[in-house]
């Protein structure tokens, strides 16, 4: 498998970056990485790594980090289309947990996840996130404990 790695998105590599796109039938399931990015330039608290195979753009993700906080939002994540199931999404999210763990008060991390089809909420799931029973603008909420 490829080393996996989160990194910065810098000016050379932003291009590739917003032009990563999910499968057609998951486009409704996450923002895109432009708005993404627009976004996290606007919000203070919002940490976002592009994240690589060896040194292919495979996807993007960004989290809420308030050190004020005991609850870290995964805010966004996306792999590619073609680069799904292949142990990225996974490995990145292992990467995040270590990275959140270094945090100050980090108890948990939180996501969301619209309930259709090309959901990624099996894939929260067995990573071990749990379902809260909440929901928040139609989408669920999912918790891991660190």
């Amino acid at each position: 498998m490829a080393e996996v790695t989160l990194r910065e998105v810098t000016k050379v590599s932003v291009r590739s970056i917003i032009n990563l796109r999910v499968a057609e039938n998951q486009s409704d399931l996450v923002a895109p990485n432009a708005v993404s990015i627009a976004e996290a330039y606007f919000e203070p608290k919002a940490w976002f790594r592009a994240i690589y195979a060896d040194d292919e753009a495979v996807g993007f993700l960004m989290l809420y980090d308030d050190p004020d906080a005991p609850r870290y939002f995964l805010w966004r994540m996306m792999l590619a289309e073609g680069q799904q199931r292949k142990g990225y999404g996974r490995r990145a999210l292992e990467l995040l947990v270590a990275y959140v763990r270094t945090r100050p008060n980090a108890t948990e991390i939180t996501v969301s996840s619209v309930p259709e089809e090309g959901s990624p909420q099996a894939f929260y799931e067995g990573f071990g996130f749990v379902p809260t029973g909440e929901v928040h603008h139609g989408e669920v909420m999912l918790r891991l404990e660190l």
